[in-house]
């Protein structure tokens, strides 16, 4: 569904991404990992058409998504879940489920029920501002925001960033939910392995804008990759 083909990306003079290639398949979890700075964010913003690409091809089921601006994108099936969460604080969380909506058509535009199914803490919370929530269930907002959207392809961005261990497993067992399905695409940003490892299908290790090692879980040398992660 994704297809990756040697991208690079500028901000300004500066290259954060250089020749970048990975997919990423239905029913398949894709992860990337890579300590801080590596370009790992920087990859999903030119997936997700927040920053534009300076060479290389982006192909969504079979359109050029650098012909296509963001909104485009997520109308296209492309849902974003960005580090920090992006969570409106003054809207109640019925609310910041709903800014869903403007990729959809009207016929589609209401939460589904699978959303509370994976996280019933949000059913409870309709009427609370998305300010009000601990750092765990924003993050559970903000994935739940991107499913109503009914994407084809989920980009998260480090999911598991300063959330408690309890909703960790929540998250870790709703995007394995998710894959199973098996009609949606998942690509992953993580810094946590063992996250990352329990659920990735396939995986690439980034280091100064570049991808230098990939493989399938089968072929994941645990040792080899914790030791990229920490030079």
């Amino acid at each position: 569904m994704l297809n990756i083909d040697n991208i690079d990306l500028h901000y300004g003079a500066a290259q954060a991404l250089r020749g970048v290639s990975i997919s990423a398949e239905p029913g398949k979890v894709t992860t990337v990992l890579g300590r801080n700075g590596v370009g790992k964010t920087t990859l999903l913003r030119a997936i997700t058409g927040r920053q534009p690409i300076s060479a290389g091809r982006m192909d969504w089921e079979g359109t050029d998504l650098s012909t296509l601006r963001a909104d485009a994108r997520a109308r296209a099936g492309i849902a974003s879940v960005p580090q920090g969460r992006e969570i409106f604080p003054l809207l109640t969380v019925q609310e910041n489920l709903e800014t869903g909506f403007g990729a959809l058509p009207r016929a589609l535009r209401h939460v589904p029920d699978e959303v509370f199914t994976l996280f019933p803490v949000l059913k409870d919370m309709l009427g609370r501002r998305g300010g009000d929530l601990s750092g765990g269930q924003q993050q559970q907002l903000a994935i739940g925001r991107a499913l109503v959207m009914r994407p084809r392809l989920l980009v998260l961005d480090e999911p598991t960033e300063g959330i408690q261990p309890s909703i960790i497993q929540d998250i870790g067992r709703a995007i394995s939910y998710l894959r199973d399905r098996g009609d949606m695409a998942i690509l992953l940003v993580e810094q946590y392995f063992d996250f990352a490892r329990d659920l990735c299908d396939s995986f690439a290790v980034m280091d100064r804008g570049q991808i230098v090692k990939s493989g399938t879980r089968d072929s994941m040398d645990e040792a080899e990759l914790r030791g990229l992660l920490t030079v």
